[in-house]
C-alpha cells in the first residue's frame, strides 16, 4: 500500500516518530477497533482514532442523542439532538478523515449478539456506563480471546486497565461480579465532570493505537486512577491472572455469557 500526498501530510506527525513510521501508519490504516457506547468515553475514543487513521472503526449503541449528553460526549453538537448516537458519531468521524470506514451497530450490546459484534475486530473498546455490560464485555473478550481496554468514570475520578488474551488479569479477576442494583450510585445521580470523559477516554485510544502498532506498555496487569480534584494519577499494580477466575482461570466455571440485570449509568470506580 502506497500513501498518497494527502495521507503523508496527514499521518505526517506520525509518521515522524521514529516508534510509528510508515510502517505504524500502515498498521492503523489496516487495523479495527470496535468502539462499544458512543457516550462519555466511547466519544473521544471514537475521534482520536478516526484522526490517528484507523481503518475501520465500529461503534455500538443503541441511545439518541439528548441535551444532558452535550455536555461531556463531544462527538455530538445540538444540531444532533434526537439522532441515533452511532449515526452522529459517524458523521463527525468521517467528516473528519475520510479514510476511515465507520460500521455503525444501533442496538444494546447481549449476551446473544456481543460474539458477532467483537469478532471481526483487532481491538475492543469498553465505553459503557454500567456495571453489567462491563462484565459482559470482558467474558466476551476473554471467551473469543480479544483485547480489550476496560474504562469507568464518576464525579471527578477515573480508571482504566487493558486485557491482553494470555498477559494479565481479566477485569472479572479484580472486580469478581457486578455489585447488586442500586449499590453504587449512578452518575445520573452522583454526577460526573464533562472533561473527565476526555482524559480517560483518550487514553483509552492510546491503548488501542499502541497495541495495534506494537509500541510502549500497556496496562496489563496494572489499574490506572485519575482524581482531577487533586490532579493525582496512580498507577496500581495488579495480581497476577486469578487460577480460579471463573471466566479466565484454569477451569472457568463460565462458560456461557450471562446478561446481568441492567443499571444505567453506573460504571465507574
Amino acid at each position: 500500500m502506497a500513501f498518497t500526498n494527502e495521507q503523508i501530510e496527514r499521518y505526517s506527525r506520525h509518521i515522524i516518530l521514529k516508534e510509528v513510521g510508515v510502517k505504524g501508519q500502515k498498521k492503523l490504516l489496516d487495523s479495527s477497533v470496535l468502539i462499544i457506547g458512543a457516550g462519555g468515553l466511547g466519544a473521544p475514543a471514537a475521534m482520536y482514532l478516526a484522526a490517528a487513521g484507523v481503518g475501520t472503526i465500529g461503534i455500538a449503541d443503541a441511545d439518541e442523542v439528548d441535551l444532558s449528553n452535550l455536555q461531556r460526549q463531544i462527538i455530538h453538537a445540538t444540531k444532533d439532538l434526537g439522532k441515533a448516537k452511532v449515526i452522529s458519531a459517524k458523521e463527525t468521524m468521517e467528516a473528519m478523515n475520510p479514510d476511515v470506514k465507520v460500521n455503525t451497530y444501533r442496538t444494546f450490546v447481549s449476551a446473544d449478539n456481543i460474539t458477532e459484534l467483537i469478532k471481526d475486530y483487532d481491538f475492543i473498546i469498553d465505553g459503557t456506563d454500567n456495571f453489567p455490560a462491563k462484565f459482559l464485555i470482558n467474558d466476551a473478550c476473554v471467551m473469543a480471546k480479544k483485547p480489550f481496554s476496560h474504562a469507568g468514570i464518576i464525579r471527578f475520578q477515573g480508571q482504566l486497565m487493558t486485557y491482553v488474551p494470555g498477559e494479565g488479569p481479566c477485569y472479572r479477576c479484580i472486580f469478581k461480579n457486578p455489585p447488586p442494583k442500586d449499590a453504587v450510585p449512578t452518575c445520573k445521580q452522583a454526577g460526573v465532570i464533562g472533561a473527565m470523559g476526555g482524559v480517560i477516554g483518550s487514553l483509552q485510544a492510546m491503548e488501542a493505537i499502541k497495541y495495534i502498532v506494537g509500541i510502549g506498555k500497556l496496562l496489563t496487569g496494572s489499574l490506572l486512577t485519575y482524581d482531577a480534584l487533586s490532579m493525582e494519577f496512580r498507577k496500581i499494580k495488579l495480581p497476577k491472572k486469578v487460577k480460579d477466575c471463573p471466566v479466565c482461570g484454569d477451569e472457568p466455571t463460565i462458560l456461557k455469557l450471562i446478561d446481568y440485570e441492567q443499571a444505567e449509568c453506573d460504571g465507574a470506580l
